[in-house]
């Protein structure tokens, strides 16, 4: 994990943090503009895109602070990346956990932040690849 953590990305690396919390994975609603992508609302987890010579795990920590206020995450697991929703772009995904709640810090991005247990996941996420793996982890860290 540590390898992919001081990988240098670049605009099209967006690392997102999948944060479990008592088997529950924190996700936001997050609202596209076209000037970011297009217009759509989808729920969305924790992440973003690297700045110019930016490790992943900076922009990791960087980008789930300014979107939900939590500075003590725990990276646990390197999962495995996907496509992004953005042609072009790459998701790698990283398990974490934290004692802390989320907080709405971009109100003009998110209209809100929920702990989804593994049965309730919304129908509108951003990225099927993307939560066809963070099933299967759950599902196989549950068994």
């Amino acid at each position: 994990m540590e390898n992919q953590l001081s990988k240098i990305g670049d605009k099209t690396t967006c690392p997102v943090a999948i944060i479990i919390k008592k088997e529950k994975v924190l996700m936001g609603l997050r609202h596209y503009t076209p000037d970011k992508w297009k217009t759509i609302s989808v729920w969305t987890i924790p992440g973003g895109r690297c700045d110019s010579g930016e490790t992943l795990e900076n922009t990791l920590r960087r980008e789930v602070e300014e979107e939900t206020g939590i500075n003590d995450l725990k990276i646990l697991k390197y999962l495995g990346e996907v496509s992004g929703s953005k042609s072009g772009d790459i998701v790698p995904l990283f398990v974490c956990n934290t004692e802390q709640e989320a907080r709405l810090i971009e109100p003009e991005k998110f209209s809100e932040w929920r702990w989804f247990s593994i049965k309730e996941y919304p129908e509108n996420f951003i990225n099927p690849a993307a939560l066809n793996l963070i099933k299967k982890y759950l599902v196989n860290e549950n068994k």
